[in-house]
């Protein structure tokens, strides 16, 4: 069975820990228990993600969207969103480099990440965690 939430956010780096905590909330009400990697893992992942759009996302967008889905295998599915246009968006993923670890922890957890444009509305950042994680 697939699972999917979805939650609105403030644009604040308070909102990133409570990114981590509904993430992790929702994957332990669909089965995923506190020893699963995969929990572990996409609570990472949304946190850097989550992070990526409070540091760097646009400065008068006052919200950003994290979803979460668990799919029939196991493995989970973490997308934040924003308004951002993709490419602006993509120098600041680079950023992370700048800062240190993120990209890199985004590529080494992840089986696989990118970005999605939603036109007019934004982008989607995504990554995917393995259930074998």
């Amino acid at each position: 069975m697939v699972r999917r939430n979805s939650f609105r956010l403030p644009r604040h780096p308070a909102s990133v820990g409570l990114a981590r905590c509904r993430v992790r909330d929702h994957l332990a009400d669909w089965g995923h228990g506190p020893d699963d990697p995969a929990l572990h893992d996409a609570v990472l992942l949304v946190s850097e993600l989550a992070t990526n759009v409070v540091r760097h996302g646009p400065l008068l967008e006052r919200e950003f969207e994290v979803a979460v889905t668990a799919l029939a295998d196991g493995s989970c599915l973490i997308e934040v969103s924003d308004e951002g246009r993709l490419e602006p968006r993509l120098r600041p993923v680079g950023a992370w480099a700048e800062s240190g670890r993120g990209l890199h922890l985004v590529e080494n957890v992840a089986a696989a990440w990118g970005v999605w444009s939603r036109g007019r509305h934004g982008q989607t950042v995504w990554a995917l965690v393995p259930a074998d994680s």
